[in-house]
């Protein structure tokens, strides 16, 4: 059973490391990103831009959702790991 500890740590810490990536990847996107009300046609290249940039965040959200879920699930896992562990140990 040791031989699974590794294992365990080694694809929490991925799962954690690609959240974290996927996480500055989309806030790198909407560093540039403005909630701005557009009322005339004279900034519809700047309305263009804050959609274009909307878009590439929206695409990338499903990503950062489903790793965030995933690291979620796996922190779960390695905590009811050591829990049974202690309760083991216990008896």
């Amino acid at each position: 059973m040791r031989e699974f500890v590794p294992v365990m740590w080694g694809v929490w810490g991925v799962l954690v490391l690609l959240l974290a990536i996927v996480s500055l990847y989309t806030s790198h996107l909407g560093k540039n990103e403005e909630d701005q009300l557009f009322l005339g046609d004279a900034l519809n290249h700047v309305k263009s831009e804050q959609e274009a940039i909307l878009a590439r965040v929206q695409k990338v959200e499903p990503i950062r959702k489903t790793m965030m879920g995933l690291a979620g699930i796996m922190t779960l896992f390695v905590i009811g790991y050591y829990l049974l562990n202690i309760i083991h140990q216990l008896r």
